[in-house]
């Protein structure tokens, strides 16, 4: 613990970096491997459901080995984890860093006023900001047609779910955690969060249209 503390004062901006971009990804594997993984893309078990159903005589030897540690990680989207680790180091990772020292420049110290201003000033700017970034960033990179469309339709749900919870833990890390290990507390926080993003991601909004059947 000591040895991993004198590693943050050393070296803070890329320790809080890396240490931030994964648990960022491990959200991404978090929400595929317990969550259900990417919706609308058929995963090895819908394959395999489709082709009993198309031949229900046929018994695969591979049905029994689908629960094994290799045929989870096969099924896992690498190149969606991918992607979510680039925005969360291009962005999110970096984005923290720089503005947790900037909150803590203007207003140093704790304090009831002092943290509760740094909270709200979070909430109003980087929360919108990295909210923002995820949607459109991700759509970006998987080359949708419309990167906004995510962003249109999930932006305000994440925001308002994301208040109560980032307002808490952000009260806790301006009052508790030192500066320099701001950034990755907040990762660690964003874990779950991200969870919720990537999950809340791959639903379906009601304004898409559905597929015929």
């Amino acid at each position: 613990m000591n040895r991993a503390w004198t590693l943050f004062k050393s070296h803070p901006y890329l320790s809080n970096i890396m240490g931030y971009t994964a648990l960022f990804a491990s959200a991404d594997l978090i929400q595929q491997s317990m969550l259900g993984g990417i919706q609308g893309h058929p995963s090895q078990q819908d394959q395999q459901t489709l082709v009993r159903e198309s031949d229900p005589d046929r018994h695969s030897p591979s049905e029994t080995r689908d629960a094994s540690p290799k045929a989870h990680l096969s099924s896992i989207d690498w190149a969606q984890t991918a992607r979510v680790a680039l925005v969360g180091f291009c962005f999110h990772a970096n984005f923290n860093y720089h503005w947790l020292r900037a909150l803590e420049r203007m207003w140093p110290g704790g304090g009831a006023k002092r943290v509760t201003l740094k909270v709200v000033v979070d909430q109003l700017v980087a929360a919108p900001a990295t909210i923002s970034a995820f949607y459109v960033g991700l759509s970006a990179l998987e080359g949708r047609e419309d990167p906004f469309e995510d962003w249109r339709n999930k932006f305000w749900t994440s925001y308002k779910t994301g208040v109560v919870y980032w307002s808490t833990l952000q009260a806790v890390n301006f009052s508790l955690v030192p500066p320099v290990a701001r950034t990755v507390f907040v990762g660690g926080v964003a874990l779950t969060w991200t969870v919720f993003l990537c999950h809340f991601r791959q639903l379906k909004s009601d304004s898409e249209p559905s597929s015929p059947s």
